[in-house]
């Protein structure tokens, strides 16, 4: 077990996230049921209030408050206990990361700032929102830098050896973060805020949404590489083997510094104000990431193959019926692998330029979305939340939790499946997305919309109600092993931080050189920012005054 200092940070996060996690699910289901035209809103709401709250609250404050639990307690067990500044410095990110949430989040629900989770501008929020958002992302670097303290004090103490494998990953997706962030952070301190407050008249909004997609996409890796963590070390450990390739798993991550950032043009491709040259160069960016993400299949598929053949397997697919399946902690994970060879095949196509005309601002891209971050990544963090508020309180995860988790994960799945199918083939039929319910006068293009049993709304709107309920299980599972449960006595009760072993010892050390890699992920992102956005800065137009549409 880690040290109790460090398990109170670690669960104040995943309080938080799951707090953030039950508001973000009750704004789904809300908007499946609005869009199928079965659900009126009181007055005092709307559906673009609740479209804001659930993109925010899931994509953003869950899934960050949990990465940093799990990084929090990974980095303790990997490295050592932390110490008195990096607690201090750990719990002032996490308060003021969290103050900002709330600050964002009483703007939404008040109706001041139904901009959805892009924010895109002209469309204008309260000041106080982008002020919130300000404070997030400072509260994240705050417990970032603790985090990166602790690794350097490490690093000191062990010179000449490479750190463990969870710490590298920690770390190296903490850099990805740090740089992306630099986006975000000047396009809101530098042009939302001024703009929100009356500060300035109008707003430079292709140089806005430019910044916002520097960061945006990264955003996406940010999310999913804690879930790579999982896959790469903690899969292993369930499966009885060791890391199949300590370099592969490093090179991997390494390779997303690189590529995840200078990409965000791909999300640009309609619009009219980047040449269509720095759109094809980030493409091809685009494209490159795919190359982590197969080396990280392959070492996925070299385990389960290693594990099947020590446990007797013979035959091509022999491995398969080898895998530990009554253990929920690897069965979540599992399905979440499998979910993300759609969403990385539908990743493709929306980054192409002929077939992003077919797809941009459909339901496709939502239903893109929920298989690649709604199930790989929060699959993935499922399966280790059955195991990490046990680790971390000392409760145990007993076997009617462990059967309720079957069950979570089973609906969870199927839900995912009916919402998800309808949004990609409604999106092909032409379905926006971002709107409330749009008849259309009857429109028999909408009409299509309704008709049909993947094709239809109710589909949609049935497979949100699924996820809804398996949602509920899961916030049980979580209240009874964070509060509730039986406290584990005997050691066979305890529940361990499955990491897996990892043989550093033909690990090429230039792979932990930070300098190396920080500095070519700059040099790429300069060939392919600094031209374009200088041009949007030096030959701005007069810019746009912003919409309020509160």
């Amino acid at each position: 077990m880690i040290a109790v200092k460090d398990r109170k940070i670690a669960l104040a996060n995943i309080g938080v996230a799951y707090a953030a996690f039950l508001i973000g699910t009750l704004a789904g289901l809300l908007q499946v049921f609005i869009r199928n035209d079965a659900l009126q809103l009181p007055a005092w709401l709307d559906y673009y209030q609740i479209l804001t709250a659930h993109g925010v609250l899931l994509a953003l404050i869950f899934t960050t408050f949990f990465i940093f639990a799990f990084f929090t307690t990974g980095m303790s067990k990997s490295i050592g206990t932390f110490g008195p500044k990096v607690r201090l410095y750990s719990w002032v990110g996490f308060w003021v990361t969290l103050f900002g949430t709330v600050m964002a989040t009483v703007m939404i629900v008040s109706g001041k700032a139904s901009v959805l989770y892009t924010f895109y501008a002209p469309l204008k929020a309260s000041g106080w929102f982008y002020v919130g958002l300000a404070l997030f992302i400072i509260g994240t670097w705050i417990s970032s830098f603790a985090l990166i303290g602790h690794y350097m004090a490490w690093r000191r103490k062990n010179k000449g050896h490479l750190s463990p494998l969870f710490a590298f990953m920690t770390i190296t997706t903490i850099v990805m973060w740090l740089i992306a962030c630099l986006g975000v952070v000047a396009t809101v301190l530098f042009q939302y805020i001024p703009w929100a407050f009356g500060w300035t008249d109008t707003i430079n909004v292709e140089l806005s949404r430019s910044l916002f997609w520097y960061f945006g996409h990264p955003l996406v890796y940010f999310w999913l590489l804690p879930a790579y963590m999982a896959w790469y070390l903690i899969v292993p450990k369930l499966l009885g083997v060791k890391v199949f390739s300590d370099s592969l798993a490093r090179l991997s991550f390494v390779l997303f510094i690189l590529f995840s950032i200078p990409v965000g043009f791909h999300h640009q491709l309609t619009e009219p104000g980047i040449s269509n040259f720095w759109k094809f160069l980030q493409v091809v960016l685009t494209f490159m990431v795919i190359v982590p993400s197969l080396m990280t299949a392959f070492t996925m598929f070299a385990n389960f193959e290693i594990s099947g053949r020590k446990k007797g397997a013979v035959g091509l697919f022999g491995w398969f019926r080898m895998l530990p399946w009554k253990d929920v902690r690897f069965t979540s994970i599992f399905i979440a692998m499998a979910f993300f060879i759609p969403g990385g095949a539908g990743g493709i196509i929306n980054a192409s330029f002929q077939l992003n005309e077919v797809v941009h601002n459909t339901l496709w891209i939502v239903g893109h979305f929920h298989i690649t971050v709604g199930t790989p990544v929060a699959m993935t963090f499922m399966g280790l939340t059955f195991w990490l508020i046990p680790y971390l309180t000392g409760r145990q995860f007993t076997k009617s939790m462990q059967r309720l988790g079957f069950v979570q994960i089973i609906t969870w799945t199927i839900g995912m499946l009916l919402m998800s199918t309808s949004q990609h083939i409604l999106g092909l039929l032409g379905a926006p997305r971002r709107t409330a319910y749009a008849g259309y006068n009857n429109h028999p293009s909408a009409l299509e919309w309704f008709d049909g049993i993947l094709t239809s709304h109710v589909t949609m709107a049935v497979g949100g109600s699924i996820l809804f309920l398996s949602a509920m299980i899961l916030m049980y599972i979580v209240i009874m092993t964070m509060f509730l449960s039986p406290k584990a006595e005997r050691p066979e009760d305890f529940v361990e931080f499955p990491l897996a072993e990892s043989d550093k010892e033909h690990t090429p050390k230039f792979l932990e050189n930070w300098a190396i890699w920080v500095g070519i992920a700059f040099a790429l992102i300069f060939i392919a920012y600094a031209i374009p956005i200088g041009d949007m800065i030096q030959n701005a137009p007069p810019g746009s005054k912003g919409f309020i549409t509160w």
